[in-house]
């Protein structure tokens, strides 16, 4: 019997089975890169004025001067979120650059735009980030900021601050690689992205507000981007906490979308661009009078789903399992945060590693600066940065070498600040296999796989969850890699495994989908 609407799955569920590696049929899927078509991962336009961030990164500077300080901040924003570090030069001759926040392939599909309200510093109007030059590109001169408004239905964060971040995705920069499985990539890069943007902006005396519902078409056209080849991400005000007047209040981030169930035949090729249009935000069709008002006619739609009042219960609490407290001291990141900076500006993907053990004081600095981020406020980070929906996401960490912490796979229970074990193994043979065969997975010391339960966040959020989860996830994986190279160690990011073995590998249970893997060791 064919399949009903009502008997299908979920849009967001039938792409995340459809994009599953597995180790009967990942070969033939596969197909060869067409080097010819590479994208280049730069937008340049052929209009516009050019703002140099260059001039404030020197240290050479009257202190006193507040419009040079403005502009320092800003210019460093920049570059810790997602400027230039590495130039390497390939065999042919052709440059590589590499950015502070990692991207699966090097490839980097997403773009970082600021809109201004009018400011001192920068007019109104629409500004694209250069990384290559590490200026602002002002394409747009216009005064924006109500459309904006508009665009992310009159959102509380927007009402006092006078410029915003907004990310997108270049869809075929990823693509290209990684056929239909790039939307998972393309939304880890953006979460690590926003985990950077969280960090540039502690450094730098701002508090971003992440923006997650939003009408899509709208963000779109009020950006000029053709939503065939590069649609709207996340929208972050900036909050400048040097005025009184933009201390706010924290605010819900996340709008439901629709939940698809009728839908045709999708060929592999189509399933990207199918998704992404499935999970957009429309207008509202509802009359005025069905809508809720914030002033004389500002109509919004209803507020976000907000998180569970009450944290939800840490799971695997059972009465006899080895439970292993995870509370630390804090890292440390310098006078006003400078090694922060410095660790942002050097961060590396790790290539190979040693084999050799963590200690458990190590890991269990990780996950504390990763998941407590109220430990760090006297060090002047944000005790809670904001994220779509946390309460979505788990943790295990399968354990191959960590001094002082037996074998095995455990969960991570963050609001007992416990490693709880589940399994007894060492995974070392496994792991290098759930990996694809890389020997990150076999050498690393420890695992750490994010998962959500697919079905519970569709039920909350509708199938647009399925951007919230892997940029939460990416944005924790941001925050681990951070950290690791704080403490000199290795760290690399994994976003190809065979899904539904790493389940049973590890004894996660089936309807768990698996978002993300980040490796930890000692480099090689």
């Amino acid at each position: 019997m064919p399949a009903t609407p009502d008997s299908q799955p979920s849009i967001a569920r039938h792409y995340h089975e459809r994009t599953k590696y597995d180790p009967d049929t990942i070969a033939a899927k596969s197909q060869p890169l067409d080097w010819n078509q590479q994208p280049v991962p730069f937008k340049d336009y052929k209009l516009g004025t050019s703002v140099d961030l260059k001039l404030y990164l020197t240290d050479e500077f009257d202190p006193t001067d507040a419009t040079h300080q403005a502009w320092r901040r800003l210019s460093r924003l920049f570059l810790c979120s997602y400027g230039l570090t590495v130039k390497m030069v390939t065999m042919s001759g052709d440059p590589i650059y590499f950015r502070s926040a990692p991207s699966a392939g090097g490839l980097y599909p997403a773009e970082l735009y600021l809109i201004s309200r009018g400011t001192p510093l920068l007019p109104a109007g629409l500004y694209n980030y250069q990384p290559r030059s590490h200026s602002l590109l002002h394409f747009w001169d216009s005064e924006v900021w109500s459309g904006l408004q508009d665009a992310c239905l009159w959102h509380s964060a927007l009402q006092q601050t006078q410029m915003a971040l907004v990310t997108t995705a270049v869809f075929f920069r990823s693509a290209w690689r990684y056929q239909a499985r790039a939307y998972r990539r393309i939304f880890l890069d953006t979460g690590h992205l926003l985990g950077n943007i969280e960090l540039a902006c502690a450094l730098n005396d701002y508090r971003p507000h992440l923006i997650g519902g939003f009408v899509d078409e709208s963000v779109n056209q009020l950006m000029y981007l053709n939503s065939d080849q590069e649609g709207a991400t996340a929208v972050i005000p900036l909050a400048d906490l040097l005025d009184v007047q933009q201390n706010l209040p924290i605010a819900a981030t996340a709008l439901p979308s629709k939940t698809h169930r009728d839908y045709p035949k999708i060929a592999d090729g189509d399933l990207l661009s199918y998704l992404h249009q499935a999970t957009q935000i429309h207008p509202d069709p509802a009359p005025p009078t069905q809508r809720v008002l914030i002033g004389p006619s500002r109509p919004v739609q209803p507020e976000p789903v907000a998180p569970p009042a009450e944290p939800v219960p840490d799971k695997y609490n059972f009465p006899f399992c080895l439970k292993v407290s995870t509370v630390s001291e804090a890292i440390q990141w310098g006078d006003r945060l400078a090694d922060l900076e410095t660790t942002m500006l050097k961060r590396r993907s790790t290539r190979a590693y040693s084999g050799a053990d963590l200690t458990l004081d190590e890991l269990r600095a990780l996950l504390d600066f990763t998941y407590q981020p109220q430990h760090y406020i006297d060090q002047s980070f944000d005790r809670q940065p904001d994220y779509f929906d946390l309460s979505l996401i788990e943790t295990f960490v399968a354990v191959s070498g960590v001094d002082g912490l037996e074998e095995g796979c455990y969960y991570y229970a963050p609001n007992a600040e416990e490693l709880r074990q589940i399994r007894f193994k060492n995974f070392r043979r496994e792991l290098h296999y759930l990996c694809l065969g890389q020997d990150l997975g076999r050498d690393a010391a420890a695992v750490v796989f994010h998962t959500a339960d697919l079905e519970r966040a569709i039920a909350r959020y509708g199938d647009r969850v399925y951007r919230y989860l892997h940029m939460d996830a990416g944005h924790l994986g941001q925050r681990l890699n951070l950290g690791a190279i704080r403490l000199g160690l290795g760290v690399s990011g994994i976003a190809g495994f065979f899904d539904d073995s790493v389940n049973e590998v590890l004894g996660i249970p089936a309807d768990e989908a698996v978002l993300y893997i980040t490796t930890l060791g000692r480099p090689k």
